[in-house]
């Protein structure tokens, strides 16, 4: 958890007054970490949208919640419910599912929502399903997930706090996770100290570039240099070279 060294519960707040895609679109400008490692694949989706942004450190494990047979191994499950409790930060389960019949994964259901959340962790984010999301909701414990089971075989429990692919992305513990209603991203460490400052300024360019963008008034080419000239007044034009010795691939402008 070295990297939680450098993070405050204020930070965090911060950046809970953002959606996810405006965080991810600033990375984008002041970051040169190639957007393929820091956005969740689409499968890995809110089944708590009316919850909000969640955002927290990650705690990570694999979990094998479908091999039929056998008996439920928690121990590390427990371990890792006390490392929580002393954390002093707000905490996001990100569990690999490593079952051998993955449709039949299901990660949590209400009642270790309610264990979980009273140890300071406010959501999940996992490749398997959730149950119980009433429960859920009323707790109120956030889960980002490929979608709903009804129900899971005996619960192994087989890694704590190593990396984990989830999404298609590579986690860490530590990694200050953000998600909302349309997805899941991990926040670059190096990024972090100037993203809220930065995506103050994102929200101010956007609204402005798509005042302009939705004008009929104005050619395609207009609006591009448009753009690009506001990118360049909101003080983005050096991060976004940055960014791309790293990532040619283009980035959306306004969007």
């Amino acid at each position: 958890m070295n990297s939680a060294n450098r993070i405050t519960r204020g930070l965090l707040d911060e950046l809970r007054e953002f959606d996810t895609p405006l965080l991810a679109n600033t990375i984008n400008f002041i970051d040169p970490t190639p957007s393929h490692e820091f956005y969740l694949s689409a499968e890995i989706q809110s089944v708590t949208p009316a919850l909000g942004p969640t955002v927290g450190i990650a705690f990570t494990a694999e979990l094998d919640s479908s091999t039929p047979g056998g008996v439920a191994e928690t121990d590390l499950y427990w371990e890792q419910l006390e490392a929580m409790r002393q954390c002093d930060l707000p905490v996001v389960w990100v569990v690999k599912a490593v079952g051998s019949r993955p449709e039949h994964e299901c990660m949590i259901g209400d009642g270790m929502a309610k264990t979980l959340f009273s140890v300071g962790c406010v959501g999940l984010v996992s490749d398997s399903r959730v149950r119980d999301v009433a429960g859920l909701l009323s707790t109120p414990f956030a889960a980002y997930c490929r979608g709903r089971a009804v129900h899971h075989g005996p619960l192994r429990f087989k890694a704590i706090n190593r990396p984990v692919e989830v999404g298609g992305v590579r986690i860490h513990p530590g990694e200050v996770i953000h998600a909302g209603s349309e997805g899941v991203i991990r926040i670059p460490p190096d990024c972090l100290g100037q993203l809220a400052a930065s995506a103050v300024r994102n929200r101010a360019f956007e609204q402005e570039a798509h005042l302009f963008l939705r004008r009929s008034d104005r050619t395609p080419a207009e609006k591009r240099a448009h753009v690009q000239q506001l990118i360049a007044n909101y003080g983005f034009n050096d991060c976004v070279s940055a960014a791309r010795r790293s990532d040619p691939s283009p980035r959306p402008q306004g969007s």
